[in-house]
């Protein structure tokens, strides 16, 4: 019998995958080239900017779309990734909240 996650422990898997995608200074960078650029870009333009292989580029923005930070939409051929500046602000900001409180 599977034991149902609690609203926290969902919390807590929902941060460990942010902060696992934001470790890696490349996504990171993605995210700031996304943020600089309207928020939305194709995948080749993303892969562009980078000095890695296709495949490295498409690993790193896999696990930033595994982790919520962006999503994507098919055009025609083109993959087009979009910034989720909400999902960011909400699990980084929650988790900084619990510095900022006054004791």
């Amino acid at each position: 019998m599977t034991k149902k996650k609690s609203k926290a422990e969902r919390e807590l898997e929902e941060l460990e995958e942010v902060f696992k995608a934001l470790s890696h200074n490349v996504r990171r960078h993605i995210l700031v080239v996304l943020n600089a650029r309207g928020g939305q870009m194709t995948a080749g333009d993303i892969a562009s900017r980078f000095s890695c292989a296709w495949p490295t580029t498409t690993r790193h923005l896999r696990q930033l779309e595994n982790a919520g930070l962006v999503k994507t939409k098919k055009e025609g051929r083109e993959q087009i990734y979009f910034l989720d500046k909400k999902k960011l602000n909400s699990v980084v900001g929650d988790w900084l909240h619990w510095f900022n409180e006054q004791k």
